[in-house]
């Protein structure tokens, strides 16, 4: 039997179990990968309500952070939800050292679907340093208007894409809906179609493509190709349902 390879997710625990680490590790699982979790906040929340997020302290996330590395090989490291940027950045420097060379695939959700804003402290300057550290950013259409106020979709796009790779997912993009993009690092441009089919909008749909993605990379896909097939991923995920809670494999 062949041996899996190890990915972790650092990302919030969601009770629904729809977003969050629990549905990182199923994505994982479904993909062939052997998902690690360091839990980064307690939510109270379920599939169509966020009452309250609960923030794990910086020094237990570390002791979460160096008790894998220490023990498992970890190349690539899927990031959700963390409390602020600064937090966030202090937490790479942290893992980095364990592993130089690690691929960070970073999933910015800045805001719930009712409402709950994470990030309350953002500034442009912290999360100016978190891209120069990262390996892909994969926001959606809404995160990427937010991320820079004063500059154009396609000036952000533009500007983050001198500094890392940028998959932006289509969901909410209403002028080309469910199709996605790759704008990767060396200045190129690759669009995703979504495949014809029935789907069901579901609670924590980015989490499971950024999951999905990230799993690719870590079996040694290229990138484009990581990112086609995480998108056919989350396709299943939304068509296997009619519910908010997708089904996996």
């Amino acid at each position: 039997m062949k041996t899996r390879p190890y990915i972790l997710t650092i990302a919030g625990f969601d009770p629904s179990n729809g977003a969050g680490l629990t549905a990182d590790i199923k994505t994982f699982e479904a993909l062939k990968c052997y998902g690690l979790a360091v839990c980064t906040a307690n939510t109270i929340q379920n599939d169509i309500e966020f009452k309250d997020c609960h923030w794990i302290s910086k020094s237990i996330i570390k002791k979460q952070i160096e008790v894998l590395f220490t023990k498992f090989k970890i190349d690539v490291v899927k990031i959700g939800i963390v409390e602020n940027w600064k937090i966030l950045s202090e937490i790479i420097d942290f893992l980095v050292q364990f592993n130089p060379a690690a691929k960070i695939i970073l999933d910015p959700v800045l805001n719930t679907s009712s409402g709950f804003t994470f990030h309350k402290d953002f500034t442009e300057e912290d999360f100016e340093e978190v891209l120069s550290k990262i390996y892909l950013l994969t926001p959606n259409y809404k995160e990427i208007q937010s991320l820079y106020p004063n500059k154009t979709v396609e000036e952000t796009l533009s500007h983050i894409q001198t500094k890392t790779n940028v998959f932006l997912k289509g969901g909410h993009n209403e002028e080309r809906l469910g199709v996605d993009f790759l704008f990767s690092k060396e200045g190129k441009e690759f669009s995703f179609n979504p495949k014809k089919g029935k789907y069901h909008e579901k609670h924590g749909s980015g989490c499971v493509l950024s999951s999905a993605i990230a799993s690719y990379i870590t079996l040694k896909y290229p990138l484009m190709k990581s990112c086609f097939k995480g998108k056919r991923y989350v396709e299943k995920v939304l068509s296997s349902n009619k519910i908010l809670l997708g089904y996996h494999g």
